[in-house]
């Protein structure tokens, strides 16, 4: 069972050092397949300092996690996925816990932040493709009731079938962008990081 910051961050750094091939795999058909490499290099150094970061406010401890991933992660992913850790802590401020409208907020600063900093929006076959359609679906859960468990499962579900629809869309962002047509037919691979993180999270959660 996950209740807080850090037990939820160790989920994810465990599920991207073990999906990293993976996410590289899917990213080499049409990008650069370096995708799994860097985020899993940045996770790694966040592991590797975990005893150096702010523990005891959730704020801060993810704006320090973003600091660590843009300053060890090169390129774009760095940038997005350090951004959405930044505007998360940010939202959060000292609160000193994340109850589940907090929650919701935070990941709305986070995807305002990548498509800020990524000039990306939905339908541009990126992970917000993924990101956007889980995000409505778990504040609709909660919204309606649903405990935080229901509510993650279904957002996790929403991820994955979201990540799925990739495969309809034309790159429009990143590398992938040049082979514009050819990209028809192919995962995002940020949008499959997405699913696999929220699976992994909402399977904990139980």
């Amino acid at each position: 069972m996950l209740n807080n910051a850090e037990s939820v961050v160790k989920v994810l750094i465990k599920s991207i050092l073990e999906h990293e091939q993976y996410f590289s795999e899917l990213d080499g058909v049409v990008g650069d397949g370096d995708f799994g490499y860097s985020i899993a290099r940045g996770f790694e150094k966040v592991e590797q300092q975990w005893e150096q970061l702010d523990h005891a406010r959730p704020g801060a401890f993810l704006k320090q996690i973003a600091g660590v991933i843009i300053g060890s992660v090169g390129g774009v992913s760095g940038t997005i996925w350090g951004t959405a850790f930044l505007r998360a802590g940010t939202s959060l401020g000292d609160s000193p816990e994340i109850t589940p409208p907090r929650l919701v907020a935070m990941l709305r600063a986070a995807i305002e932040g990548i498509q800020q900093r990524g000039h990306a929006d939905l339908g541009d076959k990126t992970l917000l493709d993924a990101l956007v359609p889980a995000v409505d679906q778990l504040e609709q859960a909660l919204v309606a009731g649903r405990t935080s468990a229901q509510a993650l499962a279904e957002a996790a579900a929403a991820a994955r079938s979201s990540a799925e629809a990739t495969r309809g869309m034309i790159a429009k962002k990143g590398r992938a962008a040049y082979t514009a047509e050819r990209s028809i037919g192919t995962l995002d691979a940020g949008a499959v990081a997405v699913a696999v993180l929220f699976e992994a999270v909402s399977a904990a959660w139980m």
